[in-house]
């Protein structure tokens, strides 16, 4: 049986779920909110950068990268062998 293939494909969807989970964790880092205008003051919009969430997406995307690349070179590997 050819373990390196169940591991690629392991990997390959672990990069997919860091890439989702990233972007969610991403989303939720970035918090916009909108202020009427009031008198003789305009409306506003402040956006508040939540650290712990966009310091989590960069690790699942430094994460995925890692097993993007370690899926790759498991594939190479093993068709250099053939």
């Amino acid at each position: 049986m050819r373990t390196w293939i169940t591991v690629a494909a392991t990997e390959l969807g672990l990069v997919v779920l860091g890439l989702v989970a990233a972007v969610l964790s991403w989303r939720q880092g970035i918090q916009t909110t909108t202020f009427a205008a009031i008198g003789q003051a305009p409306e506003f919009v402040a956006t508040r950068y939540v650290a712990p969430w966009l310091l989590l997406a960069a690790v699942l995307v430094a994460l995925a990268g890692l097993f993007a690349i370690d899926a790759g070179t498991r594939v190479v590997r093993a068709r250099q062998r053939r």
